[in-house]
């Protein structure tokens, strides 16, 4: 199952990783996502929830 907010759909994010030399590698940035329990269609369910969602109050937690 991917890693994604259930929500806004924030997931994974790609970039370098640069060194104090300049030299460039490739990395992931992971979304900061919590299993939680919240309300979905009127039933109590667990879903991946990014911590943005979280405080903006857009998750109703069961």
């Amino acid at each position: 199952m991917a890693k994604i907010c259930s929500v806004c759909g924030k997931g994974k994010v790609a970039g370098n990783q640069v060194s104090h030399s300049n030299k460039h590698s490739r990395r992931t940035w992971s979304a900061n996502l919590r299993n939680v329990r919240a309300i979905v269609d009127g039933t109590p369910k667990r879903v991946k929830v990014c911590t943005r969602c979280l405080r903006s109050g857009k998750v109703e937690r069961a």
